[in-house]
């Protein structure tokens, strides 16, 4: 008969120890995908308020008293005298009524708010938790620059809006665009990266190294069609060639090299704007193909059930996105259906790409460290 040796004093210390120890990283993770959740949000929402023409309507930067919107008629009509002096109003919007800026406006700040609110949000929490103690010595550093990474977003979206207060721009520039979108993906990537790492962390056995350079390789893909992608928003290259699979009964657009230096087509012209995205989705549908047949062999169920998923992400999003350029030929935006379809697409995009890093996350071998925050 086998006797069972008492637990000694140290020894339950140590086990009640770790369990306090996951109890806190349980609650750094839940509110690390609160932030994630809310970033979302702010992609969705920052999509409606590009597809609404929305984003030129505050001319001004205000990160505290930017919080209270006009209240009365007299402060209505001064936001909309300042509205009225930049190239959007004059050259596109002329003659708009009150209650037409009204509607744009109250994208434009909602958009604004929520990005306070996310500030606050992670700002918040994360000086309480490290007050009490919660947040890993290891973690710290890393929080912290995230949260500065959140701060010089804040900066990036001023530096976009801009770019479309002079000049005779009606849109902000396409570039700042890609790179405002481009900090929201990252951000969402890296807070949602670090959340799992507390919740459900790997173990050393788990990943496929055959399968891990495929998804990493995916997922820089994604990442370069999500900036074409921008730039398609950014000239407004999905509301020409509004047929499928050609362009305008061709198979190549006529202008795709129209202007010069040549350079300037990839970031300045929407007819090759448009095609080089058309040519991203098909190469990620090939790829995403290959890549599902290599995950479907692994021995690691985690990285079969993320292939599948990744690879039916895609599938719908190629679908929704050719609905949403076909689509655009009745309903353009700020048309309710056009907008729906567009923010759609976006929406998916996002989904697309949190779920191909958790690709790369379920295939990337584990560090025989404790925990990592990072690849």
């Amino acid at each position: 008969m086998t006797t069972l040796k008492p637990v000694t004093s140290f020894q339950l210390g140590a086990i009640n120890g770790q369990e306090h120890a996951r109890l806190r990283d349980r609650k750094v993770g839940y509110w690390l995908l609160t932030i994630v959740a809310l970033v979302l949000c702010m992609i969705i929402v920052g999509g409606a308020t590009r597809l609404t023409d929305s984003g030129l309507s505050i001319t001004h930067w205000s990160p505290i008293h930017g919080v209270i919107p006009p209240l009365n008629a007299k402060e209505w009509a001064a936001e909309f005298e300042l509205y009225k002096k930049i190239p959007e109003y004059q050259l596109q919007n002329k003659g708009m009524s009150l209650t037409e800026f009204q509607f744009i406006f109250w994208w434009e700040w909602a958009h604004r708010l929520l990005g306070r609110v996310i500030g606050l949000a992670f700002g918040l929490p994360l000086i309480v938790f490290l007050a009490m103690g919660y947040i890993r010595k290891t973690m710290a550093p890393w929080l912290i620059a995230m949260l500065a990474l959140g701060g010089l977003q804040g900066f990036i979206g001023w530096w976009m809006v801009s770019s479309g207060l002079s000049g005779d721009r009606l849109d902000v520039a396409a570039y700042r665009l890609a790179t405002h979108l481009s900090m929201a993906f990252l951000l969402m990537s890296l807070t949602l990266w670090t959340a799992l790492n507390l919740l459900a962390p790997r173990k050393i056995h788990e990943g496929d190294p055959q399968i891990a350079p495929w998804a990493i390789g995916f997922v820089l893909l994604l990442a370069f069609q999500i900036m074409l992608g921008a730039f398609v928003a950014g000239t407004d290259s999905g509301m020409i060639y509004n047929d499928w699979p050609t362009f305008d009964g061709g198979w190549f657009p006529k202008t795709y090299a129209a202007l010069s230096p040549y350079w300037r087509n990839w970031v300045e012209n929407a007819a090759t704007i448009q095609f080089n995205h058309r040519i991203g989705a098909y190469s990620i549908g090939l790829c995403v193909f290959l890549l599902w047949l290599k995950t479907r062999r692994s021995k690691d169920r985690s990285v079969v059930a993320w292939g599948q998923v990744v690879a039916l992400l895609v599938l719908f999003q190629i679908v929704l996105g050719i609905a949403t350029l076909i689509g655009y030929r009745y309903w353009t935006p700020p048309h309710v259906n056009g907008v729906l379809l567009g923010i759609s697409h976006q929406g998916l995009g996002a989904i697309l790409f949190t779920s191909s890093m958790m690709l790369m996350r379920a295939s990337i071998k584990p560090r025989p460290k404790a925990f990592s925050v990072a690849v």
